[in-house]
């Protein structure tokens, strides 16, 4: 039943409260340059360490995005997997990510509503074992009833 989902897609059906998924990262310098170049943002204290070095950061920081897309990753790769729809975001940036910081993305199930589809996940990053971006995440699972 499960043949049209890839392998560690979590149907509705399977999911449940408490629920956890993970990856770690480390930022590189290449992917702040990328992630400036798809997103168009430019802004000097991801790019230019002169510039950052004299901004309250001291020194270059990755865009909060980025950090932020390891969630997506997490959520559109493990839990719930291919066929998660996003539905809402919502974010809070704590502390910055640098360049060569290893983030560790978690996503944790705290809500279900299995008529809807709908699953509320809490969503964090974390260097370190500090919180550098917290919020919640409403998506869409994908169910074995409509494969």
């Amino acid at each position: 039943m499960l043949d049209n989902f890839p392998r560690g897609t979590i149907c509705i059906e399977d999911i449940e409260m408490g629920m956890t998924r993970h990856l770690r990262k480390i930022v590189t310098d290449e992917d702040i340059e990328m992630f400036a170049q798809v997103s168009t943002d430019r802004n000097p204290v991801h790019l230019d360490d002169a510039y950052a070095q004299d901004t309250i950061f001291e020194g270059r920081i990755a865009h909060g995005m980025l950090t932020a897309g390891l969630i997506s990753a997490v959520i559109g790769e493990q839990l719930p997997g291919h066929g998660t729809v996003y539905m809402g975001q919502t974010l809070k940036f704590l502390a910055p990510v640098r360049p060569g910081d290893m983030v560790l993305a978690e996503v944790e199930v705290i809500d279900i509503d299995h008529a809807k589809r709908r699953v509320k996940l809490d969503c964090r990053c974390m260097v370190d074992g500090k919180k550098v971006l917290m919020g919640e995440a409403t998506v869409l699972a994908p169910s074995r009833k409509f494969d």
